[in-house]
Parts: structure tokens; C-alpha cells; sequence
């Protein structure tokens, strides 16, 4: 066997810019031990002002272990004028559209990925319907969060348009799809500082 086909051999498969290789390795060692799959991921926060807020990602435990970024992730929280803020950063319902449109993203990437789908270019627009008397609790009949999130995919991909159905079940996968159409249990505590 040539040096060159040696080298071949031992690179890793790329399909999308995700690794398959080590997708795949990583799938194999969490069939041997599931306790890797298990992640804790944290975000604090600290009101400034009006409806602004600040959050800061960093420590999160995964892969039996604590680990931390070099910077945290800060984001700003506020609401537009006519919600009577200062337009600091989106407001928390939007940052929901946000982690949703990234995570069913990456979700169909990662997934086309690993069933060798290769994709040009993926976009998205989302768009929730809120309505603010759940909120101002001026009607027991109005949810206080969306009643509606519409998603709108736009994918230019290897064997398209037969694929379409497929890769829009693979982004149905998403953690946070799952987390905005199931409820999660969410403890809440409020303490003296």
C-alpha cells in the first residue's frame, strides 16, 4: 500500500463540517457507557435595569466531567421600546426562536451528516405568535408564551427535493424542539441574597 493511501485511510470523515468519525466513535462509547451522554448545562443571570438583564454560559459538566470555556458566553436580555425597554439585546422569547432555529439546525446537520447527506445551505425563518394578555394576566384563556412557533426550512442539499421530508423529520429531532413542544419540569426557588 502507497504512503499516500495509508494517509487516506486514517483521515477522518468530514461530511457538512461535523467529523462523522468521531461522531461515530462517540456514539460507540456512549453504547458502552451511557453516563457520558449525561450533560448538565448552566447559565446565570443578574437584572441591570428595566426589563434588562444579563446572562453569562459557561461550566457546564458532560462527558463525566466539569469543564469551562476560556470566556463566557454573555448575552443581554431586554425588551423593545413598545415593551417598554431599551432594546439592550433580544428579548427572552426571542432568544427561545433563537435556540430553537440553532439547535434544529444543527440537529439536521449533525443527522444528514452521519446518513452521508451532503447539504449546500441551510436556512431558516421562525416566526412565534404571542399574545401579551396571558402575560398581564388579562385573561385566564391566553397562555402567558407562544401559542404558535411556525418554522420555515430552506435547504439546498444532495438529492433534494426527495430528501426534504427526510431531513425535516432529522431537525424534529432537536433537544430544543423537544424542550418547546413537550413540558419540562422547572423547579423554581426564590431566596433572600
Amino acid at each position: 500500500m502507497s504512503e499516500q493511501t495509508a494517509t487516506n485511510l486514517t483521515q477522518d470523515l468530514v461530511v457538512n463540517g461535523v467529523n462523522v468519525t468521531q461522531l461515530i466513535d462517540t456514539v460507540g462509547l456512549i453504547k458502552e457507557n451511557a453516563d457520558i451522554a449525561d450533560f448538565k448545562f448552566r447559565a446565570t443571570n443578574k437584572w441591570i435595569n428595566g426589563g434588562h438583564n444579563r446572562s453569562e454560559i459557561n461550566e457546564y459538566h458532560g462527558a463525566l466531567q466539569e469543564m469551562s470555556r476560556d470566556e463566557a458566553f454573555v448575552m443581554d436580555n431586554d425588551e423593545p421600546p413598545v415593551l417598554l425597554g431599551q432594546d439592550n439585546g433580544a428579548n427572552p422569547v426571542e432568544y427561545v426562536l433563537h435556540a430553537l432555529a440553532g439547535c434544529m439546525t444543527t440537529t439536521m446537520v449533525y443527522k444528514a451528516a452521519l446518513l452521508g447527506i451532503k447539504l449546500e445551505e441551510v436556512e431558516s425563518e421562525l416566526e412565534g405568535d404571542l399574545d401579551l394578555r396571558g402575560f398581564l394576566e388579562m385573561s385566564d384563556d391566553v397562555r402567558n408564551g407562544y401559542k404558535n412557533i411556525r418554522v420555515n426550512f430552506k435547504v439546498k442539499a444532495e438529492g433534494a427535493p426527495e430528501r426534504l421530508k427526510q431531513l425535516e423529520k432529522l431537525c424534529m429531532g432537536s433537544p430544543v424542539f423537544d424542550i418547546v413542544t413537550n413540558p419540562v419540569p422547572v423547579t423554581i426557588t426564590v431566596n433572600e441574597k
